[in-house]
């Protein structure tokens, strides 16, 4: 059984490297086209495409350990927020980091439904400058529970 489990726990591992990867790949991307003093409507819906993907990334994390766990997320219009109180519920991030990513995942539901045209550099640029730290602090929370669950 414990030889099954620790299969398991290096699969999981292979595939929340590879959305680290992912992610790390897209902040350098979104921290380039963030930089920029001007930019154009096409620049400002690739930012708001990198903003998107980094948190698509985190949920997936979020989603592969669920999954691991045998822990079913509802499939409902609100099952982005049920995502995060899910996993603040099995301790898997903090409360407050999930406050921190409630803002990205408003954000996601803003890019996905509207119009590009919509997208504001004043709007995104917060959004772009907070994100590093945020991945640090989600990356940390991430690898805290993967070491307790393994112990």
């Amino acid at each position: 059984m414990k030889g099954k489990l620790l299969k398991s726990m290096d699969k999981l591992g292979e595939e929340i490297s590879i959305e680290k990867d992912y992610i790390e790949k897209t902040l350098a991307l979104l921290d380039e086209t963030s930089n920029r003093p001007e930019m154009s409507l096409i620049e400002l819906s690739a930012m708001g495409s990198f903003l998107h993907h980094c948190y698509t990334g985190m949920e997936n994390i979020l989603k592969r350990i669920l999954k691991s766990r045998k822990i079913q997320i509802p499939g409902s219009a609100s099952s982005h927020k049920d995502l995060l109180n899910i996993a603040v519920k099995e301790d898997i991030i903090s409360q407050a980091l999930s406050e921190q990513l409630d803002k990205y995942r408003g954000f996601r539901h803003f890019f996905v439904h509207a119009y590009g045209v919509l997208l504001e550099k004043e709007e995104l640029q917060p959004l772009a400058e907070n994100l590093p730290p945020i991945w640090k602090q989600f990356e940390q929370e991430i690898e805290n529970y993967l070491k307790k669950t393994v112990d």
